[in-house]
């Protein structure tokens, strides 16, 4: 007797393992999730080729300038808005890894689940931070453990219109 279907392994995907199956209340805030996403995503990418072209054109315009001799306030005020422009596409390049991040797992099924617990995101948190990758009670625990400065979960991303603000110490605020 044959066996017409194998059967499958688990798989390591929360919803398909069972963890955390979405609703269709869910699937509609995914998927309105998922356009926001893709807006997010549109403007970043505007936002950064507009940075580029201007620091691009300041600096042709800059090493003209310096042919005649530019004055060393002059000088130091150009260095000082190139470095903030990269460091500026820097901090928007990361929000953008996050962002298609979290479209591939929208893809995947796997957006709005807890990548440490397996649990549901709550939409709240999603609504203020639509790459959200864990809860907040998963978050404060991997913060408390690694802190900020390690890759991968604990990156805060400082950028998409102070979503994360940081203090005085360097440690970035939630603004949750």
């Amino acid at each position: 007797m044959k066996k017409d279907k194998e059967p499958k392994p688990k798989s390591a995907n929360p919803v398909e393992a069972g963890v955390a199956k979405p609703s269709p209340e869910r699937s509609a805030f995914v998927q309105a999730q998922h356009q926001r996403l893709l807006e997010l995503q549109d403007h970043l990418l505007d936002a950064m080729a507009g940075v580029a072209q201007d620091n691009l054109r300041s600096r042709a315009e800059g090493s003209e300038a310096s042919a005649f001799g530019m004055h060393q306030a002059d000088a130091g005020s150009d260095a000082y808005d190139r470095d903030f422009a990269l460091n500026l596409l820097s901090q928007e390049q990361d929000a953008l890894y996050e962002i298609q991040e979290a479209l591939k797992r929208v893809e995947d099924g796997t957006y709005g689940v807890c990548e440490m617990s397996g649990q549901p995101i709550p939409e709240a948190r999603l609504e203020a931070i639509p790459f959200a990758r864990l809860t907040v009670e998963c978050q404060e625990k991997l913060e408390q453990q690694n802190g900020y400065g390690s890759r991968g979960y604990g990156r805060p991303t400082r950028s998409l219109f102070g979503l994360m603000d940081g203090n005085e110490e360097g440690e970035a605020v939630d603004n949750d």
